[in-house]
């Protein structure tokens, strides 16, 4: 709902701050008055095209600001996606500068001129000469009949969420069977590569460590092959002479023993001599190969590079390599099964489109007797607005299959007998469709998202009878949104919550309008004029007290 807007040097208006109420306001004035000032200042705030002849003569900079109390689904997913804050309040701001320039704000946070107008079309709906009216665009009117059918009828809801779940399972079983066609086109290509690293990965069999494992084990045998030829060499440096050292350290302490004097001076030497030949000798025995297997060097090696070169060609790692066959064998696995998948969709697929079809069908059905019960209601609006000429009638043509079933729907009207029904958003512009529209909207009972409605030359061409008609069936609108009326009829002001006299003042060759909410006998005037014109009479006032409600 909106509570207030403020604009600052707006062709005429210098500076006014407005609070409005829920329910009917109304806005009269005298013609020239200023009150499509108004409505370009609002249409401004919501996001409308921009227009340097809106800024006040001698200004350079007018200000539009409308404040509103209410959000909606459609709205908080805008306000959500602009990182928008809302706490009860949301103010729009609109900016203009003489040189051309707009800017804009909600809640303070810049936004684009676009994403102003997403916002204002959730929250306002114009019907006249700046309309912006969501109904005159076919997109909404599957939309409007919806609610309207949910508001009349207790099952329509129901089967409504019924065709959403069904297209929903068919949508996503028809994305499957075209994901696995898509796999069946390039399957023999990839059956072959599967097969071929499948085989040859079943075969290398690597198990989890495997790499560490051998890197470790080749590591020791190197070590110990490199140990092997250092022994083999001290072993032939040991035999260097075609003789073992030991064997000549004993021949020599032989020899010595066989001196005849007594003691032998040698015995010490002869002692130290079969000492070093016992030592060498048991080196000579130790510097033989370990028990490391180093003949088995190639073997590892040969392992360690297989699957190096393996987990290379997969761009995985060595342990990687198990979960990667499991992998291509799984794949393989759905290619080999592919047909009968393929056979098991496809049946599916038929057996979700089938249910679609069927609750779609329902629906359409049903749309056709709502959208009968729609015609029915409006028509019987008509002839109090003046529009007993007028027919209207919901053209539902078939559609692509959607969440909302498989319908199109378009409100179509012609406004004399005769002529051609036409869709809605191809209707003359003026009085005559704005009170169209007020009928379609009193029996839709503004169930469809927009919480402020604007009517504009609403009364143009009417009175008596036809403008109390219509000011009864803007209340009866104002009775479930608010509503703004800039009216020139009596009868219709006469129902006004909330009534504003719009008036222009001039001094100093300077023209300023201004807008101020009246009461009582100030009410009871405005509408005597309305009504006799400049000079009020008794009658006049008379009958001003008796409209009002």
């Amino acid at each position: 709902m909106l509570t207030r807007l403020y604009i600052s040097n707006i062709v005429l208006i210098e500076k006014l701050n407005l609070e409005f109420g829920g329910g009917l306001n109304v806005l009269t004035g005298e013609t020239g008055a200023g009150k499509s000032i108004l409505l370009d200042a609002l249409s401004l705030a919501l996001g409308a095209r921009s227009d340097t002849g809106l800024v006040r003569h001698g200004c350079d900079t007018a200000t539009v600001i409308a404040e509103f109390d209410e959000t909606n689904s459609e709205l908080r997913n805008i306000l959500d996606e602009n990182v928008i804050d809302f706490d009860g309040s949301l103010i729009l701001r609109r900016t203009l500068s003489s040189d051309g320039k707009s800017r804009a704000w909600v809640n303070d946070v810049p936004v684009s001129i676009k994403t102003l107008k997403q916002i204002g079309d959730t929250l306002v709906e114009i019907h006249g000469q700046f309309a912006n009216h969501a109904l005159l665009n076919p997109i909404m009117h599957r939309g409007a009949l919806d609610t309207f059918g949910k508001t009349n009828n207790t099952k329509y809801n129901e089967l409504l969420e019924k065709v959403r779940v069904n297209y929903n399972k068919y949508h996503a079983a028809e994305k499957r069977l075209h994901d696995l066609e898509q796999m069946l086109e390039k399957s023999a290509s990839e059956r072959e590569f599967l097969e071929h690293n499948v085989r040859e990965l079943e075969t290398l069999n690597v198990k989890l460590g495997e790499e560490d494992e051998l890197a470790a084990k080749r590591t020791i045998m190197m070590n110990a092959e490199k140990d092997a030829a250092i022994l083999s060499e001290a072993i032939a440096a040991l035999n260097s002479r075609g003789e073992s050292i030991d064997s000549q350290i004993f021949s020599v302490a032989h020899i010595l023993q066989r001196i005849k004097t007594e003691p032998n001076p040698y015995s010490k030497q002869i002692d130290a001599l079969y000492d070093a030949a016992q030592i060498i000798s048991d080196v000579t025995e130790q510097l033989s190969p370990t028990d490391v297997d180093v003949e088995n060097l190639d073997a590892v090696e040969e392992r360690l590079f297989a699957i190096r070169a393996a987990a290379r060609k997969h761009r995985v790692s060595a342990d990687e390599l198990p979960a990667k066959l499991e992998q291509m064998s799984a794949e393989l696995n759905a290619i080999e099964n592919s047909d009968s998948e393929l056979k098991k969709v496809s049946a599916e697929l038929q057996q979700l489109k089938s249910a679609f079809d069927s609750s779609a069908t329902e629906l359409n059905a049903e749309r056709k007797a709502v959208a009968k019960e729609l015609r029915s209601r409006i028509l019987k609006e008509l002839p109090d607005l003046k529009l007993g000429g007028a027919d209207f009638m919901v053209d539902i043509t078939p559609a692509s299959p959607s969440i909302a079933g498989c319908d199109d729907v378009v409100f179509m009207i012609k406004t004399n007998p005769g002529m051609p029904f036409a869709p809605l958003h191809r209707a003359a512009s003026g009085g005559e469709l704005a009170r169209f529209m007020l009928a379609l909207r009193v029996v839709l009972a503004n169930n469809d998202g927009a919480y402020t409605f604007v009517f504009d030359e609403i009364d143009t061409g009417i009175s008596g009878a036809t403008a109390s008609a219509v000011g009864q069936r803007l209340n009866r609108l104002a009775e479930t949104a608010q509503t703004l009326v800039i009216t020139h009829s009596a009868q219709v002001a006469g129902f006004a919550d909330k009534h504003f006299k719009i008036s222009k003042t001039t001094q100093n060759e300077s023209t300023t309008t201004n807008v101020v909410e009246i009461n009582g006998d100030d009410r009871i005037n405005e509408i005597a004029r309305i009504i006799s014109g400049t000079q009020i009479t008794p009658e006049s006032l008379a009958t001003a007290k008796t409209l009002i409600k």
